[in-house]
């Protein structure tokens, strides 16, 4: 597990599945020879050379004050597309040994409601799904719930059934703002496009700072092509001008971004690299 302390904060990758996936499938314009001029900084940890991602799907354990946070909740041992569901997973476990073991959990921070976000919010007891963190407040952005109540996810159309309707039928969810304020050192931000609700999250303590992105990139590369087409992004337009804001907001600052998709090492800064940005660990 990684882990990197903000001020006060001290956020942990704890990681449900890692695996290679043809960076074409989410992302067509990303042909191998379109990378070829990435590759000095994109290999070998977030891609190879061959044109496969390295994608990541993980959660941020945040202890903020007493407050502990889990900000996304992965694929959850359930048949989905990117899983791995003949596998047992120790992310249950490795939550735990982060300090995180489910009944501890305060929060559970949904940056939107696709399936390899929501999958560890519930868990199957005597048949049905019942929520994992039971003592949480579950905090589903109010426009994503909009928009999903009525619209299915197009790669796991299940998931709201297992992984979204009980926590709502448990009365554990809160819908939220996009500026919600979660503690005095965790805030949202929009970042909409890649689905109508979609939030970052920004941690700030003793004058430090970092964003966890959630999907507004998937991968790094989309720092360098921002307005390349990602075949997941509900809004294409909305999503490529919300990534190029964000890029020119958080560029060249000692901002520490951390992706939701990106494997190891998963954080580091944007930085300009002539008339586009990339990623640097």
């Amino acid at each position: 597990m990684e882990t990197w302390k903000i001020g006060d904060v001290e956020i942990t990758r704890v990681v449900d599945v890692v695996q290679p996936l043809p960076a074409t499938v989410l992302i067509p314009q990303a042909v191998p020879e379109a990378l070829s001029d990435l590759h000095d900084w994109l290999c070998p940890s977030f891609a190879d050379t061959e044109g496969n991602l390295k994608l990541s799907i993980h959660a941020f354990a945040v202890r903020s004050g007493d407050a502990r946070i889990v900000v996304d909740t992965c694929i959850g041992n359930k048949p989905r597309p990117l899983g791995t569901p003949d596998v047992a997973s120790t992310f249950l476990e490795d939550l735990a040994c982060a300090g995180f073991a489910p009944d501890a959990v305060d929060r559970v921070l949904c940056t939107h409601l696709h399936f390899d976000h929501v999958g560890w919010n519930t868990v199957q007891r005597d048949g049905r799904w019942v929520p994992t963190f039971p003592n949480a407040r579950y905090l589903v952005g109010r426009a994503e719930w909009d928009y999903w109540q009525d619209a299915e996810d197009p790669y796991a159309p299940e998931a709201k059934a297992d992984s979204v309707l009980p926590i709502f039928e448990a009365d554990l969810v809160d819908l939220v703002e996009p500026t919600c304020v979660v503690t005095d050192e965790v805030r949202l931000i929009p970042t909409p496009g890649h689905t109508p609700g979609h939030v970052s999250v920004v941690i700030e303590s003793r004058g430090e700072r970092a964003v966890i992105t959630g999907d507004l990139f998937h991968s790094p590369l989309q720092m360098a092509h921002p307005d390349w087409a990602d075949n997941a992004d509900v809004d294409g337009p909305l999503a490529h001008e919300t990534r190029l804001k964000f890029l020119e907001s958080w560029a060249d600052s000692p901002t520490l971004v951390l992706g939701t998709h990106f494997a190891s090492p998963t954080a580091g800064h944007i930085v300009r690299d002539g008339p586009r940005f990339r990623f640097a660990p």
